[in-house]
């Protein structure tokens, strides 16, 4: 018997899907399955269904000052089964960090900023006394189930006069450590973009890739996308959405859909003031403004599922497949009409909506 039968759902593609869940794992996926479960879900080929989205940039340490949230709130009550910390927390804080995890009904994962004490001040990239490589590998050898990567902040406000100095630290501290997941924010210059871009590789994540900024990929004077970060995007270094509350802009979003260039994954750089005030409000919100942009719904769900759990290497997470984790996101697409604001102002309006309705994590249920 199983412990948990989906009956009558429907993929994005209109297929009709059956899941059967049993210890928290999928073990049965057909159009129709007829068996017995401890529980039944039917959803009368009402509601779509997918793998449950994973958000791969939030900030959900509630100890923290200058950027934190709680996991639930972003998480299981938005429909989002898996969030990954975007190094609020260094090797410093991170164990704390991790009891706090723990009680979450979400999945959470963190990548550890080579700042050893995290985003506790803006400029936490600014005294590299605080990256000490042996701190790092302390963390990812101790915490290998919670620590999953690293990350690098790298805009004018953080790294004070280091130039590309820390980059290239945690490029080192990545090769040392089996080449793990590295996340780098861009922003304001120094440094370059260039000069970020040349030192990253294939698999790399590149965070906050349509910014508005004039340091972004988009050539403002020529209303273009560089020509070297097009050549990142082509090599495979993986362009993450990490909206936030300065970094996503629909017209370098749309400019770059023209340009054959679309965010490998979406991200939301959620945290308390942009959840609660906006533009960012939930990861939903930020797969709807994808959607105004051109993107297909099959798109925007395959990079809030698929596509982050590889990057990110979640090898049981991101796919509706038999041994993976029972981790699904039941949701409507409805019309309407709805302003959504970038983070610049400027606003587009969205009148196909996506709405959670369960969220269901290693077979539990919790309704949105």
């Amino acid at each position: 018997m199983f412990d948990l039968l989906i009956k009558n759902g429907k993929l994005i593609s209109g297929e009709k899907i059956e899941i059967a869940i049993k210890d928290g794992v999928i073990l049965k996926t057909d159009s129709v399955i007829e068996s017995s479960a401890k529980q039944v879900i039917d959803l009368a080929g009402d509601h779509y269904l997918s793998a449950g989205w994973i958000d791969d940039h939030v900030h959900c340490y509630q100890k923290m000052t200058l950027y934190y949230d709680y996991p639930d709130e972003i998480g299981v009550t938005k429909g989002v089964t898996t969030v990954i910390d975007a190094g609020t927390t260094g090797a410093e804080n991170i164990t704390t960090f991790y009891e706090l995890a723990k009680q979450a009904k979400t999945n959470v994962y963190a990548l550890v900023n080579i700042s050893k004490w995290g985003i506790v001040e803006q400029d936490e990239l600014a005294d590299l006394t605080k990256v000490q490589a042996d701190l790092v590998r302390k963390s990812l050898s101790e915490l290998p189930q919670f620590v999953i990567g690293i990350k690098a902040r790298m805009s004018k406000t953080v790294i004070g006069e280091n130039g590309i100095t820390p980059l290239e630290l945690a490029k080192q501290i990545q090769k040392e450590n089996e080449n793990l997941p590295l996340m780098i924010h861009i922003g304001s210059a120094p440094p370059e973009l260039h000069e970020i871009l040349e030192r990253l590789d294939a698999g790399d994540v590149l965070t906050h890739c349509f910014n508005g900024k004039t340091n972004g990929i988009l050539d403002q004077e020529k209303d273009q996308i560089k020509n070297f970060a097009r050549a990142a995007y082509e090599q495979g270094i993986v362009f993450d959405i990490g909206h936030g509350t300065d970094s996503f802009n629909f017209h370098v979003a749309e400019t770059a859909l023209k340009a054959g260039i679309k965010a490998t994954t979406i991200s939301t750089d959620i945290y308390h003031r942009n959840r609660e005030n906006g533009p960012v409000f939930d990861l939903a919100t930020t797969m709807e403004k994808l959607r105004v942009v051109g993107y297909s719904w099959e798109e925007i769900l395959d990079k809030v599922t698929t596509a982050p759990a590889k990057a990110f290497r979640l090898t049981k997470k991101g796919k509706i497949k038999v041994g993976y984790d029972a981790d699904i996101t039941i949701f409507d697409l409805v019309e309407g009409e709805k302003t959504l604001t970038d983070s610049n102002g400027f606003t587009r309006i969205g009148k196909e909506l996506i709405q959670p309705v369960k969220t269901i994590i290693g077979g539990a249920i919790y309704d949105n």
